[in-house]
């Protein structure tokens, strides 16, 4: 399945049905008047979010969504059935973004939440509302008004709990690998990483937690070398931040310049992702056997002020203590949505919307 984090989509509402203009005639009924029914209220667009789905996929093929209009009233007072409310079904974690404004109009970030993204019309009034004492015979109703329209941006972030940051080939995959059930594609080349991996992490006794592998950067992602720095959107809701440094290919004249590179490049991307609690993972210790040469390389990275731990993906050397860390500054972080993605983005929608 090809994984898909953004799409513009354009949503339109239901129109309600017409209004009937009929009079009641019959036989043995000596006082007719005018009998015809409303229309139906046009259906809504609604967005609500599943854990179902993991992609916007679906959004990428089909651009246009139309939700079921009203339909008409009828003679002898027969109101007409209103439309069927349009349910589009996104993964949790979907931010839904007014396409020409860049206005975050809802975050649908837990299981269940929905959000009407636009109102269908109301129904024309038959013209039996019409009569009055003076008027007994009227010959006028109302249309259906027309949906709400709207062009939306969809925008997927994942929801983990820990982030894997670092050049590519520092050993992010194998790492995810080797203390989750998650089986990315693991490769002896750059950028093996095309699209982020989750996987659910148990230690202990500790609440199980989902960590996240997103594609490698290099220097000047920002600017877009390499693959850019755009798959930086799925660890912004993370608590901790993972920096796995590939231990065995740091410059022995400057070995903190890896890891400075990452950082420069999440702090280009938001000085949110550059205040989150971290550790530094020093992946691939098998291959440096030397005792001093490790030592060395701990003492040049114990400056950095957070945590350092040595490890080793491949044969899970030092894994135990690396997720015994994690786990501890999981505990340490309160979990806080940041106000950019709390449900103060929805508070006061534009007109013809509302959360449910």
């Amino acid at each position: 399945m090809r994984f898909v984090d953004e799409v513009r989509i354009e949503v339109q509402a239901g129109r309600g049905g017409n209004g009937c203009v009929s009079f009641r005639r019959e036989k043995y009924v000596p006082r007719g008047g005018p009998d015809g029914g409303d229309g139906g209220k046009g259906g809504d667009v609604v967005f609500e979010a599943t854990e179902r789905k993991q992609t916007l996929l679906d959004f990428r093929y089909k651009r246009f969504y139309r939700a079921q209009r009203g339909r008409h009233g009828q003679g002898k007072g027969k109101h007409g059935r209103s439309g069927e409310d349009l349910i589009l079904m996104v993964p949790v974690g979907t931010l839904v973004k007014d396409a020409l404004t860049g206005e975050v109009l809802a975050d649908l970030h837990k299981p269940g939440m929905r959000w009407t993204a636009a109102r269908g019309g109301a129904g024309g009034r038959g013209n039996a509302r019409f009569a009055t004492p003076t008027r007994q015979a009227p010959r006028i109703a109302e249309e259906g008004k027309e949906g709400e329209y709207r062009e939306l941006v969809l925008e997927l972030k994942l929801l983990a709990d820990v982030g894997l940051v670092g050049l590519p080939n520092a050993g992010k995959s194998t790492l995810i690998a080797a203390v989750s059930a998650a089986r990315p594609k693991i490769a002896d080349y750059p950028f093996t990483t095309l699209v982020p991996n989750l996987g659910v992490v148990q230690y202990g006794d500790a609440p199980p937690f989902v960590m996240a592998d997103i594609p490698g950067l290099i220097e000047g992602a920002h600017e877009g070398a390499g693959l850019g720095i755009r798959f930086l959107r799925h660890i912004e809701r993370t608590r901790v931040l993972v920096h796995v440094v590939d231990a065995a290919s740091v410059p022995s004249a400057n070995p903190l310049k890896p890891y400075r590179i990452i950082e420069r490049e999440l702090s280009h991307y938001a000085e949110s992702l550059a205040r989150k609690p971290r550790l530094v993972a020093l992946n691939k210790m098998d291959m440096i056997p030397d005792p001093d040469a490790r030592a060395r390389l701990l003492r040049a990275f114990s400056t950095i002020g957070c945590p350092v731990l040595a490890i080793s993906a491949l044969t899970r050397e030092g894994l135990d203590d690396f997720l015994k860390a994690v786990v501890q500054v999981l505990q340490e972080t309160a979990r806080e949505v940041p106000k950019a993605d709390s449900d103060e983005n929805i508070d006061g929608p534009p007109r013809g919307t509302e959360v449910l």
